[in-house]
């Protein structure tokens, strides 16, 4: 289904710039996205192709959507929040990995680089982000160190003016596209070898001794769009392109991937909300014995776990626009960064998998929305921190919340914990049972899916409060409740298997046959 969310733009692409009002901006991006998806190309034949025609992206960066994240002092529209989540969204309707290369763009690179980069390079670098639709993205992950990046062995020492760093990383969106990069290494001196801190570098990869070697282009099962691969690098940059912490490198990091996972649900909005789409149009026309999809029961409570993970995701929204600037330090903000990006990333591939039971047999192609769907969301549970991961630091982190307090019930902590003081007042009896500290991992995790639950139920009850559809909240707490019920289950389930290691003496099934 095209996007019928735009009408005439009053200006063209070319000739938008910092005067136009964003809703006219706004427009005009949305129509340009439309005219190349849909009426120079077919998207759906383009997303089964890897990387993107150049006259296409050069389409999409026409009115220089990129310049709603850059200060207004930099040639910018400002990096108003509001403005840039609008953006994004517009880009996840039509294409979730387009709304991908702008989150990489805005959150790991424009964002910090405002925040903590020098001011020589702050300005040189955007200028040319803005003159030239230039991009940039982060490279932290190593192939030893995915999850560990505190133990990464990229290295850099002191040169002169200049700062030699050499290591390997892969799995960076743009591999092979960007034209700047967020560059990690911990400093090495002979007596002490590597920091244990972390430091962050600007690297214009098309400068002379900049240049960052692709060894391998990943073949990524989605993302078709997106490139990935493996990356040698080898660079000397200036000592005016280091970012300097405020405090501690790692604290920068954190405060950098604590506001990006807050930034998820800009990039999951217009997902989702083409997902609707779809799903209401799909399910209003398809006639089965005799009726349409709209009148079966289960089609019902698809929808409705659709419509809930639209209004989850409105509420988010919201709080990221209010939260997430980078005049606040998000270094200290695990719990509710993480309780929203495992949370609305879950959401993204749970709503993809009902629109595809719901499509039937036409769904499970590469070029039809809904199969793609499904593999382009599964990888957001997964970068950026894996989802079982960040439900264990949920609960970690609540676990030592507690302990200073000197509270071990849930029901009562949470009933005076800021981010779940609405949403408690729902669970007095179903939560009032004590923490366990000892807690085995796989229920730690489980513990992390309630938590998250009960804090992104409290933004929706905020969003009530200002007025949002009554019934779609309504739905969308019944369904949050329903899920929190079910983590109290899992988590007071007494199971404790384990594999058997049984070596090659696997039983056959042939062997009890009569």
């Amino acid at each position: 289904m095209k996007s019928t969310d735009t009408q005439n733009p009053k200006v063209r692409p070319e000739d938008s710039d910092n005067s136009t009002a964003f809703p006219d901006f706004l427009q005009t991006f949305k129509q340009s996205l439309k005219n190349v998806f849909h009426t120079r190309e077919d998207i759906d034949q383009l997303s089964v192709v890897r990387g993107l025609p150049p006259y296409v992206m050069r389409d999409i960066m026409a009115c220089n959507p990129l310049s709603t994240f850059i200060q207004s002092e930099y040639g910018g529209r400002g990096g108003h929040p509001i403005e840039g989540i609008a953006v994004v969204e517009a880009a996840s309707y039509e294409s979730l990995a387009l709304s991908l290369i702008f989150g990489i763009n805005w959150a790991l690179f424009i964002q910090p680089v405002t925040k903590y980069g020098q001011a020589e390079a702050r300005s040189s670098v955007f200028a040319d982000f803005i003159r030239n639709r230039k991009m940039g993205g982060l490279m932290i992950t190593e192939p030893d160190y995915g999850s560990d990046a505190l133990h990464m062995q990229s290295s850099w020492r002191q040169e002169g003016e200049r700062c030699h760093l050499q290591g390997t990383k892969h799995w960076a969106g743009l591999t092979g596209w960007a034209d700047y990069w967020l560059l990690t290494a911990r400093k090495s001196t002979p007596a002490k070898g590597l920091s244990r801190d972390i430091d962050f570098f600007i690297c214009d990869a098309n400068a002379p001794g900049q240049n960052i070697v692709v060894e391998e282009k990943f073949n990524n099962l989605g993302l078709y769009m997106i490139p990935y691969g493996r990356n040698r690098i080898d660079v000397s940059v200036p000592e005016t392109h280091r970012l300097i912490p405020h405090s501690t490198g790692i604290k920068m990091m954190l405060d950098l991937l604590h506001r990006s996972r807050m930034q998820f649900p800009a990039m999951a909005m217009g997902f989702i909300r083409r997902i609707l789409d779809e799903a209401t149009e799909h399910c209003r026309s398809r006639m089965v014995g005799g009726k349409n999809l709209l009148s079966y029961d289960m089609v019902q409570a698809r929808l409705a776990n659709i419509q809930s993970a639209f209004t989850v995701c409105s509420a988010m929204c919201i709080n990221t626009s209010e939260r997430a600037g980078i005049e606040n330090n998000l270094a200290s903000e695990g719990l509710v960064a993480n309780s929203i990006k495992t949370c609305i990333t879950d959401l993204m591939q749970e709503s993809a998998q009902s629109l595809l039971q719901l499509v039937g047999a036409i769904g499970y192609r590469l070029d039809h929305f809904a199969g793609r769907a499904v593999v382009d969301s599964r990888p957001f549970q997964i970068f950026e921190g894996s989802n079982d991961i960040l439900y264990a630091q949920i609960t970690e982190s609540l676990l030592k919340q507690m302990k200073v307090a000197r509270e071990k019930n849930l029901s009562r902590y949470l009933s005076g914990f800021e981010l779940t003081i609405h949403s408690s007042s729902y669970f007095e009896k179903l939560l009032d049972f004590e923490l366990n500290p000892s807690m085995s991992q796989r229920k730690s995790i489980v513990m992390g899916q309630l938590i998250s639950r009960v804090v992104v139920m409290d933004m929706v009850l905020k969003l009530a409060d200002r007025g949002f559809s009554p019934e779609l909240i309504a739905g969308c707490l019944t369904n949050l409740q329903q899920e929190i019920a079910g983590c109290v289950t899992g988590y007071a389930f007494d199971n404790r298997t384990e594999m058997l290691d049984l070596e090659h003496d696997q039983p056959s099934w042939r062997n009890f046959c009569l």
